[in-house]
């Protein structure tokens, strides 16, 4: 399935989501302007951090969220954050927003270091914090409207029905490519680690409901 958009309207402009959007959007221009492997030098390869090599080898953990292999694969995650992050930078207002990304894109790469820590492909891609972003939504907003493009057919489904299939999909493939010397070049358990911790720290970080003005001036008994 593949979503083209949700029923689920907004208070605030997505700020955050947007300037994510074309920060990744820059550094992929970046990539096709310089002859420097962009990939090699800031992709994040689980070799290198289980080792202990240098230090900064760590920093790889940040920088491989805001690069991509392809246009395919840049298009499809930046659709899915314009789908679903306005609604979760808005459930839990900007700043608060841009921490939950970038923890959640940390804890995807864990995940995947912790799978496959003797790997030395590079991953990159912002999909894990993405993920963490769909982990929220699911959280936040299970019965809110996802228009999606379902084999040939526009269907609307809940959006709880939508990530239950996404996330299930992203078990199946990673369980299966255990033992594979590769997986489609996908990195499928940093996908299922942000999910998930991204319903874990959706709670943490969602802000409390403002008071309605109403109900704060009635009259107390």
């Amino acid at each position: 399935m593949i979503p083209l958009r949700d029923i689920n309207p907004t208070q605030r402009t997505p700020v955050v989501t947007w300037t994510l959007i074309a920060l990744i959007t820059a550094v992929w221009l970046y990539q096709l302007a310089t002859d420097v492997s962009v990939i090699e030098a800031w992709g994040m390869i689980p070799l290198k951090i289980t080792d202990g090599t240098s230090p900064l080898e760590y920093s790889r953990l940040g920088t491989s969220m805001f690069i991509h292999a392809s246009w395919l694969h840049l298009v499809g995650n930046l659709w899915f954050l314009h789908v679903f992050g306005d609604n979760v930078e808005d459930a839990l207002g900007r700043g608060p927003f841009l921490v939950f990304y970038l923890a959640g894109g940390l804890a995807a790469t864990a995940t995947h270091v912790a799978i496959d820590p003797s790997s030395s492909t590079p991953m990159v891609g912002a999909s894990g914090a993405i993920a963490a972003v769909l982990g929220a939504y699911l959280a936040l907003y299970p019965r809110a409207r996802v228009v999606a493009l379902v084999l040939f057919f526009f269907a609307e489904v809940p959006a709880w029905v939508f990530l239950f299939v996404w996330f299930g999909l992203q078990l199946l493939d990673g369980f299966s490519s255990l033992g594979s010397p590769s997986a489609g070049g996908t990195a499928f358990f940093a996908h299922i680690g942000g999910f998930v911790a991204g319903l874990v720290m959706v709670f943490a970080l969602r802000r409390s409901p403002e008071p309605n003005p109403e109900l704060r001036s009635a009259p107390r008994n």
